[in-house]
């Protein structure tokens, strides 16, 4: 300790005697820029505001990993170490703080928040984290450059905020930017202009800004695409009808632009007719676009042009009495979900956390209204596989979702034949109190109050409790008996076999080899009068 002691002090000093030409009044201004972490709210606030949907899960998680490292340090750390601050004696006056911090020294609060918030922005965002990190450093060397901290308690500091940024994925997982990839194709038919496909348009649906209108985009992109629009006032199911039938009658494909309320009920459309699928995102939230792997119109657009498609699993909830017979008439056809079907507090739960996510985020949001439904809420009896229970909750995803707790965000692929079933127990004693608990600690896979499996099918009898159940959004009353099961790989959904950072980097690759060719031809040609043998 000795030892790290002195060469700390050494390393000290040698800072204080560099010279960096304009850097005094530069990093002074930074330095102080950041107190009370000032400059990286101000960086969430600029990432909210122009970053889209990726800005403000970036904005979001920097900033609940910089209260994070902060309380850390400032309510722990400092206090057990003590450190003094260093002697501003070898530092030149120019650089002195107009106020000096009167806490003790280590670790460095502002390189732990500097550090934080860069690590989480990064981890939503490579690109916004590459922007941030920069200022980041230059904020933690300030903090010895204008003589308020050692290295070591620079260094101290940013392990800390990385570690904070970090064990914020407990909670919430970043999500994949581009879902796993070696699916097995699909067979869809490739529509280039958009030749033969039908466009179900919710002219309702999404943020109400937006710089182009989505129908002049689709008919610049995809002139040879149909478009049915349809307002908030208009018969939604009369002209998805019309649309199944056009799409049909063109012998292509149906796509859709909207919501995931919008998209959900499509598809159900395009896997009964047997319709391929064009999932244009225009929602706020758009699940289904992001884990199928089209974040973007332009995505799905290059998808359609080359005929690029994946199949993708729909889930099925059959009351037991019912026939699955191929012939059985509309009334009994079983209920079909995308996403997810629910028992219990979830319809409520997903309800309420939609109208404090952006405040709070996402796991805060589900935390938060999580405690308030159970406060009021009752179990609800059920026999499941034949046992019997008592359930707070039961939730059924279409295929797995991560993380494994209470705040399911997204699903790694779409096509694993299996159910991802959560159930929360209410035979427990204090059993809701164990699960916010469980939740709040990160630790909700390892309470007995609270069971997850992946399953390809499960009964539910004896339902009592409750006279509703919900799937995809939609509130349907509850049969007396159900069995939950899926129908493997039976939606075909368009999906660009490479992302879009791939393509543009390989089209970029190409233009650059292109140049280099032409290069090469032209210098070939003024030496030898004509091309090479290799074709240069």
């Amino acid at each position: 300790m000795r030892f790290l002691g002195e060469l700390d002090q050494r390393l000290f000093i040698r800072v204080a005697a560099a010279r960096v030409p304009g850097a005094d009044p530069a990093l002074t201004r930074l330095s102080r820029s950041a107190d009370h972490g000032r400059l990286w709210l101000g960086a969430a606030a600029g990432l909210v505001t122009l970053g889209g949907r990726t800005g403000r899960r970036a904005a979001l998680r920097g900033a609940g990993s910089l209260v994070l490292a902060s309380l850390t340090v400032n309510t722990f750390v400092k206090w057990s170490a003590r450190r003094p601050r260093p002697l501003l004696d070898p530092v030149p006056q120019i650089r002195h703080l107009l106020r000096q911090p009167r806490t003790t020294s280590f670790p460095s609060g502002h390189s732990a928040s500097a550090a934080a918030f860069a690590t989480g922005v990064a981890l939503e965002s490579v690109r916004y984290g590459a922007l941030i990190a920069p200022v980041a450093a230059a904020v933690a060397f300030s903090r010895v450059y204008v003589g308020v901290h050692y290295p070591g308690d620079v260094l101290a500091g940013t392990a800390i905020g990385v570690g904070a940024a970090v064990l914020t994925c407990r909670w919430w997982p970043p999500r994949q930017v581009n879902p796993e990839r070696e699916r097995p194709p699909a067979a869809a038919p490739a529509l280039p202009g958009g030749d033969g496909l039908v466009v179900f348009v919710n002219t309702g649906a999404g943020p109400p800004a937006a710089p182009l209108p989505v129908t002049t985009l689709l008919a610049e992109l995809l002139p040879g695409a149909e478009l049915v629009e349809c307002g908030p006032d208009d018969a939604f199911d009369a002209l998805l009808d019309r649309a199944v039938r056009r799409a049909l009658a063109r012998g292509g494909a149906l796509g859709v632009h909207g919501g995931d309320g919008t998209v959900n009920a499509v598809a159900r459309s395009a896997a009964r007719h047997g319709l391929p699928l064009a999932v244009f995102p225009g929602g706020t939230l758009n699940h289904f676009a992001l884990d199928v792997g089209v974040p973007h119109v332009e995505d799905t657009v290059a998808a359609v042009e080359r005929g690029e498609a994946v199949a993708v699993d729909l889930g099925t909830a059959v009351p037991q009495e019912m026939s699955t017979d191929a012939d059985q008439d509309a009334d009994t056809v079983p209920v079909e979900f995308l996403n997810t079907f629910a028992i219990g507090l979830y319809p409520e739960l997903v309800r309420l956390r939609e109208r404090l996510e952006r405040r709070l985020g996402k796991w805060p949001a589900a935390t938060v209204a999580l405690i308030r439904l159970l406060r009021a809420a009752a179990p609800t009896d059920v026999r499941i596989d034949g046992r019997r229970r008592r359930l707070w909750l039961l939730f059924a995803g279409n295929c797995r979702y991560v993380p494994d707790g209470c705040a399911p965000a997204f699903r790694p692929r779409l096509d694993d034949g299996l159910l991802d079933l959560r159930l929360i127990d209410g035979d427990h004693r204090l059993a809701r109190t164990r699960v916010v608990l469980a939740a709040f600690l990160g630790a909700l896979g390892h309470s007995p109050v609270y069971v997850a499996e992946r399953v390809p099918e499960v009964r539910i009898e004896d339902l009592k409790g409750t006279d509703t159940c919900a799937y995809d959004g939609e509130v349907v009353p509850a049969p007396g008996a159900l069995r939950l099961g899926k129908r493997n790989r039976a939606l075909v959904v368009y999906r660009p076999a490479l992302p879009r950072s791939e393509i543009v980097q390989q089209a970029w690759l190409a233009a650059a080899v292109a140049r280099l060719r032409g290069r090469g031809r032209g210098r070939r040609l003024r030496a030898d009068g004509g091309p090479s043998a290799h074709g240069y």
